[in-house]
């Protein structure tokens, strides 16, 4: 007997920040760290360097405050500016 599993879909936003951080060795891995640990997945990543500084604009996906996680990387001592881009919502299969 074959039986049909309804597919569930659920919400997830997508969400874009640009950072500026020191560069500085394991700055980009605590910085990646606080994102998952806030509930978020990285969907892209583009970092530039320029002198002493990364220039990192994320593309983010999940459904928690996207303002908590921007508080959370302002706490990080490397990080200097964080703004939030654009935001979109997609449907997830």
């Amino acid at each position: 007997m074959n039986q049909v599993i309804p597919s569930s879909t659920t919400t997830s936003n997508r969400h874009v920040l640009h950072c500026r951080m020191q560069s500085e060795p394991a700055g980009l891995e605590r910085l990646c760290r606080v994102v998952r640990v806030r509930g978020f997945r990285i969907a892209g990543m583009s970092v530039e360097s320029s002198g002493e500084h990364f220039d990192i604009a994320l593309t983010l996906e999940g459904s928690r405050s996207i303002s908590m996680l921007q508080s959370q990387l302002l706490k990080l001592h490397t990080v200097g500016e964080v703004v939030l881009g654009a935001q979109q919502a997609r449907s997830v299969a």
